[in-house]
């Protein structure tokens, strides 16, 4: 068997050579690609939280988030403008003092389902920029649910 000469052993060797630079090069460029929609993605992402999760995540000032539980029963008062309310998020271990201007679901009511979108201030007080409520007897957000689940199982053991 004949052996191959160097010079077509360092064809082969840079053909592998640019082929091994032509891979690296396409993953840094899917790699940078996936970059730049993860931190354009950033700023339109909007987590859920129960008002006893909150503490736990030390959610960034300023930070778009949802909350969600049950207004708490008394906790509802309305500002003489008729479109300012002030209301509390409970997950029945813990809860959030909540404050909204505009105009509330139908079914806004004490006791019942919500789910608020908006920032929690650095004053503990979480200004709502939109509220969800409940279309039903039988009907709770998801998210909601999720998180009143999440805090009896922490509260029981």
């Amino acid at each position: 068997a004949r052996r191959p000469s160097a010079a077509a052993l360092m064809r082969r060797a840079k053909r592998k050579t640019r082929r091994l630079y032509g891979v690296v090069a396409g993953l840094a460029l899917l790699g940078s690609a996936a970059a730049l929609v993860l931190v354009a993605m950033e700023d339109k992402l909007v987590f859920f939280y129960g008002p006893s999760e909150l503490p736990a995540v030390d959610a960034e000032e300023g930070r778009r988030i949802r909350i969600g539980g049950l207004v708490e029963d008394g906790s509802l008062e309305r500002a003489g403008d008729g479109l300012t309310v002030r209301f509390r998020v409970t997950d029945t271990v813990a809860s959030l003092p909540v404050r909204y201007s505009g105009m509330l679901p139908d079914l806004f009511a004490e006791g019942q389902g919500v789910v608020a979108e908006g920032r929690l201030g650095a004053d503990g007080v979480f200004a709502a920029d939109s509220i969800l409520a409940k279309h039903d007897e039988n009907y709770m957000p998801p998210d909601a649910a999720d998180a009143l689940e999440k805090a009896a199982r922490g509260a029981g053991g």
